[in-house]
């Protein structure tokens, strides 16, 4: 069967990273994004490939979603106000899009005779666990935040419907995304230390001890590559927790390998504590390594080493003045459009 896939939410941090290893691997992808970050400028890399094609639209609006999915036999659902802040935020959005968008557009997508749906959901859905303690996907869920309460009622509404659903679904939780993309973000934890301490700036670290979960982008793109070519019976309602046991640090020991590069920012640190995000989570990601014989290839110091050396080469000199355009800090959402 000739696969025809469309991201939704194909213009993001993750998403371009995804259209562009699906096409390398010669899929056709189709984009449905909405922008809401003013982030669609990156689109254009693909544009002149004959296998890509872009809609602007609103995964809220049916009717555009209807038409995104013409032709179409698998969905990787990406879309969202992505990260605890903004949600923070936006709450009237958040409502509006990661609670009932969501749930309305995996309505959507059955009865339309698709093979798979990949739903990326993510690790924060843990949100507190008691130190020495490993989440695997039977962990009890406990959400702290918005964000994470809109994904797991989305993980729930999947799992409920088997029996429902005509497609197969697979939940991946991400863990904390890491990594050079052509839509950069600098609101990640590692991306943000690392271009900080890189330009020189004072760096506050709240909570230094805590730990996360913590995956490349290419290797998100990887993972959602190998679902697809996966066998139905191996991932077909399926949760796995997304990334490798190698990268599971805490904010200290992320600190301490960019002060292997940068040993001179040490005095330019500042740890404290009773910061605003008390999610602490160390995950167990046995089962994707077992059953989809995945690992991630990029570890955190990997990740470190490539940004500071974009940082130190200039590709990132408007960061100050252009500010908005490198994190999910602000956005422009007027509704269905």
């Amino acid at each position: 069967m000739k696969r025809n896939i469309l991201l939704i939410g194909g213009a993001g941090y993750i998403g371009l990273k995804v259209a562009g290893m699906l096409l390398q691997k010669g899929l056709p992808v189709r984009s449905l994004d909405y922008g809401i970050y003013n982030n669609l400028v990156h689109t254009a890399q693909f544009l002149g490939n004959p296998n890509f094609s872009f809609i602007y639209g609103d995964l809220c609006n049916e009717e555009i979603l209807d038409i995104s999915l013409k032709g179409i036999t698998d969905v990787v659902v990406l879309a969202g106000l992505v990260g605890d802040p903004v949600t923070y935020k936006y709450p009237n959005e958040s409502k509006v899009i990661n609670d009932q968008g969501i749930i309305n557009c995996l309505k959507n997508l059955n009865g339309k005779k698709l093979n798979q749906v990949i739903f990326i959901s993510t690790c924060s859905n843990y949100g507190l666990i008691p130190d020495g303690a490993l989440a695997d996907e039977n962990f009890p869920l406990s959400p702290l935040s918005s964000y994470a309460k809109s994904k797991v009622n989305a993980e729930k509404f999947i799992l409920e419907n088997k029996g429902v659903f005509d497609f197969h679904p697979t939940i991946l939780r991400f863990a904390t995304a890491f990594g050079l993309a052509p839509r950069m973000r600098f609101d990640l934890t590692v991306n943000e230390f690392t271009k900080c301490l890189t330009m020189g700036n004072k760096l506050d670290v709240f909570d230094a001890d805590t730990w996360r979960p913590y995956c490349h982008v290419n290797d998100f793109a990887q993972l959602i590559y190998k679902v697809l070519g996966s066998k139905i019976s191996n991932i077909s309602y399926e949760v796995f927790n997304a990334g490798g046991d190698k990268n599971n640090y805490t904010k200290r020991g992320i600190i301490n390998l960019i002060l292997k590069y940068l040993p001179e920012m040490k005095e330019k640190i500042s740890y404290l504590n009773n910061g605003n995000d008390p999610r602490n989570y160390k995950v167990d990601f046995q089962k994707v390594k077992k059953i989809l014989g995945y690992e991630p290839a990029y570890s955190v110091e990997n990740g470190i080493v490539e940004i500071i050396s974009a940082v130190k080469n200039n590709v990132f000199n408007d960061f100050v003045d252009k500010k908005n355009i490198y994190g999910n800090y602000e956005v422009f959402y007027k509704g269905q459009q």
